[in-house]
């Protein structure tokens, strides 16, 4: 439980309403309780801007503080969503992949240096963490919005993983994800990024050995590992990160 307690769905709909968060549709968004008669939980958002929260729930709660942090973003996600399903039925898309990826497991990598980008993207741990780890603490910084890895935070581990996109240092993160989002993308634009890595966030950092652990800091899948998979990509097989799915309430993302 949080120190203070946990927050009540009045005390997150009164920062909400202050911070005149909007669905794409212009709906005002507020946190209700649960109810087993909304079939599609994004459509409902979409339509309404009722946002289904448990009470005394981490991943709901979580969901809530991405919804108050990045609304842009998050309302965006949301549209994605409702216009994808009609099209979809019972199946989710590659598209609702990615948006389920990102949604539950997504980073904003705010990057001022090209060649740590390049080094995500190959997997080349050890090179970024350790051999230019001063260059990725002064060029390089994570912005988590995924509510299940922020979830996994609560008790951290080295193998917690996110599926990130990458935008300007000088970037506001949900102006950028948001943009991100306006143009067609699946999950192989989503770049794998095992976040704990990051210098400093764990002890094991202050040592080399940590990142030649490879159940952690895998290695760039070969191509043809990635094809005996249906469906998979180089986004899907990282490291071990969060759950593809959202959680009970919404219903839709299976």
């Amino acid at each position: 439980m949080p120190r203070a307690g946990w927050p009540t769905r009045a005390a997150l709909n009164a920062l909400a309403e202050e911070a005149q968060v909007r669905t794409a549709t212009g709906k005002p968004v507020r946190f209700v309780e649960p109810s087993s008669a909304d079939p599609y939980y994004e459509v409902q958002v979409h339509r309404t801007g009722r946002v289904a929260t448990r009470t005394e729930n981490w991943h709901d709660l979580f969901n809530a503080l991405a919804w108050l942090s990045f609304p842009r973003t998050k309302a965006a996600i949301n549209a994605l969503h409702a216009a994808e399903i009609p099209r979809e039925g019972a199946r989710r898309g590659r598209v609702r992949d990615m948006l389920t990826l990102f949604d539950e497991g997504g980073a904003i990598v705010r990057c001022g240096d090209p060649a740590l980008e390049a080094m995500i993207r190959a997997f080349q741990w050890k090179e970024l963490f350790w051999a230019n780890r001063e260059r990725v603490l002064r060029s390089l910084r994570f912005v988590v919005l995924g509510h299940a890895v922020l979830e996994k935070a609560l008790e951290p581990w080295a193998g917690i993983t996110c599926k990130a996109i990458f935008v300007s240092s000088a970037d506001d993160p949900d102006a950028a994800a948001a943009r991100w989002l306006g143009t067609p993308h699946t999950p192989e634009h989503l770049a794998s990024l095992p976040v704990f890595g990051y210098p400093g966030w764990l002890p094991q950092s202050a040592d080399a050995v940590f990142y030649c652990d490879e159940r952690y800091f895998r290695p760039k899948p070969s191509r043809a590992a990635v094809k005996s998979q249906p469906g998979a990509s180089q986004a899907a097989a990282a490291p071990q990160g969060v759950e593809e799915s959202p959680g009970s309430t919404e219903q839709d993302a299976g």
